[in-house]
């Protein structure tokens, strides 16, 4: 009897938590993880444009041969090995320029989010042994963002969106004027679709049999989606794939979460096995390495501030320690939150280390409470030009009760420019 009772009410509690896992979560955190990871891409290719040949290219210290073992050995992807000449890598130094650019603008994020993975793991992997933390956060950040739906929000794709809707919606009523038949289709979207498949198969030999196989399942799931999408957009199908997409989503948010809080937690916890650490003098040391000193003189004068080189360096440990069990904690999460985010700075500027502390500003973004980040976009974002309303016809005018209440403000006439409008607008 309690089997026959158990697997009902398991079910019953999966029906009733379906929705909740079939609905975007975090779209604004995704949105601001996308923005901010494409202008840290966008930030680092244009840092490094003059020493790119140094670095990655062919006049790099390690040659292609090296590079080819040293990926092998850590079976990594890049498809820099493909060729050693000097046009192939502009091409992909080029592309992964264009795709950061396109994937902070939102535009066509599903292809250039994979486009921007595929050449910024190329120029990482291609000499990893020149990256930092920061590199290796890229990295890991790239895949994730290629698995999220950060465009519902602040993207020219979700301005794209919903245009459609309101295209199909008045192509249903019957309103509007006839469009032409080539306007339901998404030319540029095909084009993108169509040219995929030549670099896929020239790089079909020279890169892991695993990375080949994720890329043209991409490839072939963005074609499933574009023909559910303006074939069969009421159809149950078409539902289904928004639902695995959207569970899809949030476990890759989640993914970046779990992957914050075990960064900070792997950090705090090493730090406190280091015997520096524990006597509190490990920034002291820091302070006076020549490698982590852009700005001298600022170095020299926190180092000789020991109360206060003693409270940071405690203050590290426990922050990073402490924020993963803080989640639960709407708070004290935000709390911890913002000093994190201003130790990043004080790293970026006292250390010189930019691009860590960028990438992880960019990550401890995702935690950010939602209210917050509507208010930043509300604030950020730019009025558009009011719209010209028509007059209303005679039969569909309604009183206007503030006729009076106008009447009385005759004496100034930008408030009676401003009360008119709003009733124009308000009658339409």
């Amino acid at each position: 009897m309690k089997r026959s009772t158990l697997l009902p009410g398991l079910a019953a509690r999966f029906a009733r938590r379906l929705p909740d896992i079939t609905t975007v979560r975090a779209p604004y955190q995704a949105a601001v993880l996308r923005i901010g990871l494409a202008a840290v891409c966008l930030a680092f290719l244009l840092r490094e444009w003059p020493n790119r040949h140094v670095l990655y290219g062919n006049r790099s210290p390690l040659s292609h041969d090296l590079a080819r073992i040293l990926v092998e050995e850590e079976h990594s992807f890049t498809v820099l090995l493909r060729s050693d000449g000097q046009l192939w890598f502009e091409t992909v130094y080029t592309l992964a320029t264009a795709a950061a650019v396109a994937v902070l603008l939102g535009w066509r994020t599903r292809t250039m989010s994979v486009l921007l993975m595929v050449c910024m793991l190329s120029l990482e992997n291609r000499n990893s042994l020149v990256g930092d933390g920061g590199d290796n956060v890229l990295r890991i950040m790239v895949i994730y963002l290629v698995l999220t739906r950060c465009a519902e929000v602040w993207s020219l794709d979700a301005r794209r969106a919903r245009r459609r809707e309101r295209d199909r919606a008045a192509d249903d009523g019957g309103a509007g004027p006839a469009r032409g038949p080539w306007a339901a289709f998404d030319v540029p979207g095909l084009v993108l679709w169509a040219l995929a498949p030549t670099p896929l198969l020239a790089l079909s030999g020279h890169s892991p049999r695993g990375w080949s196989v994720a890329l043209w399942t991409l490839w072939a799931v963005l074609g499933v989606w574009y023909v559910a999408d303006r074939w069969f957009p009421r159809h149950e199908a078409r539902a289904v794939l928004d639902a695995a997409a959207s569970m899809l989503h949030n476990a890759a948010m989640l993914a970046v979460a779990a992957q914050v809080c075990l960064i900070y937690a792997t950090a705090g916890w090493y730090k406190i096995q280091g015997s520096r650490w524990q006597e509190g003098s490990a920034l002291h040391y820091v302070l006076h390495l020549d490698y982590f000193a852009p700005w001298p003189a600022l170095s020299g004068f926190l180092a000789s501030q020991t109360l206060l080189v003693l409270a940071l360096t405690y203050g590290t440990v426990m922050v990073q320690v402490a924020f993963p069990f803080t989640l639960a904690h709407r708070k004290l999460k935000n709390v911890l939150l913002a000093v994190m985010i201003l130790e990043h700075l004080g790293i970026s500027v006292v250390l010189g280390i930019p691009l860590l502390s960028l990438s992880m500003i960019v990550c401890d973004a995702v935690f950010l409470p939602t209210g917050l980040l509507m208010a930043l976009g509300a604030r950020c974002a730019r009025l558009p030009l009011p719209a010209r309303v028509p007059a209303p016809r005679d039969a569909d005018r309604e009183p206007d009760r503030d006729a009076d209440r106008d009447a009385d403000r005759e004496s100034d006439r930008t408030s009676d420019r401003t009360s008119d409008r709003d009733g124009a607008t308000t009658s339409s």
